[in-house]
């Protein structure tokens, strides 16, 4: 909300706050260089001539054709889902504080959850959070409240993004982050046998992990309640259909980024964070939690509960200070899996699978390429190359407009000629002829 003050006001403020001009106020938190009296900006524009300027701007684009995964995936969304989601009484909700005015839209909280724990096999759900990365940091925020320990184990091969996300969330804290390193694509067990003790409060992993692998989960489990520690999966959820859950693998909590539930890819966001556990630690639970009942003439009804833990009533009791959900985009991901059912989910999983290993066997046909690890995988796989990855990726987009994949040089000496290729229901055995070609072409005058 914008509120207008006048010149006497501001002056009238600033004086109370002790200082002159606004710029003593935020010159202490920015630094010099990024404040600027001089901006350049351009003459304003009519409304038919800001729209041709940006139609201008628009055809300059190349679409390429995307072979890029990484975490957010360019997925088929049914046509179906965006009209039900443009209903006025979807797009115009705000928070259900009121439960006997909002019995629409706390079912539709109801419904995200009980599609979520089915998804994850896991008891509870929250109303969602932010995205993958906050809720996977308030999972590990759980593991250390409840344990009172200080020691994090983590999967080297969790997206970095996550983990950085994490440590911010601690960056007060004594908490000591450990990396688990990889071998062969996969997290390497002898050594979280190694690295874990009676000091460690969590052990996080992703399934499939950052390079499209598929871990041994159920191992991890195992591992971290034999010493004591608890565990947190990071899963993604169409891999779900198909793979073993974190729940029947016996995951304390379990979250993901909802974005592949009918979430356009939207230039990063707004996305959808999925956060669950067991029973026993649903007070440890962020954000919140629609929960059904019954009225005092025992109709069915929908409220919010087990808020004492949030904000709206005792602040200082709530296991996070973060307690807005993603309504809306929890409501997409609930629409897409009704539309889907669980045939249609494992339709789609089942066809990422089919496509990444016709994909694979295509591309190490090339001369100079070959596959970078043995372990099963998902829809997502590394492949070498002869040359750097992320040059070689900036000419196929160029010259062919095809993105194949993602350089991992950010990984690693190990990592430099390496490329993350995935593969979505979205591509068809043409698309990746086409991206075979590409390869085959740029490749043939550098090697």
């Amino acid at each position: 909300m914008y509120i207008s003050n006048t010149e006497e006001e501001r002056k009238q403020m600033l004086a109370q706050i002790g200082v002159e001009k606004f710029e003593d106020l935020i010159k202490k938190s920015i630094p010099a260089e990024l404040l600027s009296n001089k901006y350049n900006l351009p003459e304003g524009l009519t409304e038919i001539q800001a729209y041709r300027k940006i139609k201008d701007l628009s055809e300059k684009n190349k679409i390429a054709k995307n072979f890029v995964g990484a975490g957010v995936y360019e997925r088929y969304i049914p046509a179906a889902l965006k009209n039900i989601l443009s209903r006025n009484e979807y797009v115009t909700a705000y928070t259900p504080y009121q439960a006997e005015a909002s019995q629409g839209i706390l079912q539709t909280i109801y419904e995200y959850q009980s599609t979520v724990c089915a998804l994850y096999e896991m008891d509870c759900s929250n109303a969602s959070m932010y995205d993958g990365s906050t809720a996977f940091a308030e999972a590990l925020k759980a593991c250390v409240r409840i344990t009172q320990k200080k020691k994090i184990l983590y999967s080297s091969l969790v997206n970095k993004r996550y983990i950085e996300v994490a440590k911010t969330y601690f960056s007060n804290n004594e908490i000591e982050f450990i990396e688990i390193p990889h071998r062969d694509g996969k997290t390497d067990l002898d050594k979280l046998k190694d690295l874990i003790d009676e000091k460690t409060a969590a052990v996080a992993i992703s399934n499939p992990n950052f390079l499209g692998s598929i871990e041994d989960i159920a191992s991890v489990s195992e591992i971290a309640k034999k010493n004591g520690a608890l565990s947190v999966c990071a899963a993604d959820p169409i891999s779900l259909s198909i793979l073993q859950t974190p729940g029947s693998c016996g995951f304390d909590f379990a979250v993901g980024e909802g974005q592949s539930l009918g979430l356009p890819m939207s230039y990063g966001g707004p996305y959808l964070g999925i956060f669950t556990c067991k029973k026993e630690h649903l007070r440890q639970m962020p954000g919140r939690i629609c929960g059904m009942t019954k009225d005092k003439e025992g109709k069915r009804g929908f409220v919010l509960t087990l808020q004492a833990r949030e904000q709206h009533i005792r602040r200082d009791k709530a296991p996070s200070n973060i307690c807005s959900n993603q309504a809306l985009c929890a409501l997409n991901a609930t629409v897409y899996c009704a539309l889907l059912g669980p045939s249609g989910l494992k339709k789609v999983a089942y066809r990422n699978n089919e496509l990444a290993n016709k994909a694979l066997e295509e591309l190490i046909k090339i001369e100079g390429i070959k596959r970078k690890f043995n372990a099963p995988f998902f829809n997502e796989f590394v492949i070498d190359l002869p040359v750097n990855a992320r040059e070689l990726r900036r000419k196929l987009v160029n010259d062919f407009a095809v993105d194949p994949g993602l350089s991992l040089e950010f990984m690693g000496k190990d990592f430099e000629n390496s490329l993350l290729v995935c593969l979505t229901e979205t591509k068809e055995e043409s698309d990746i002829i086409a991206l075979k070609v590409a390869l085959k072409i740029e490749l043939e005058g550098k090697i």
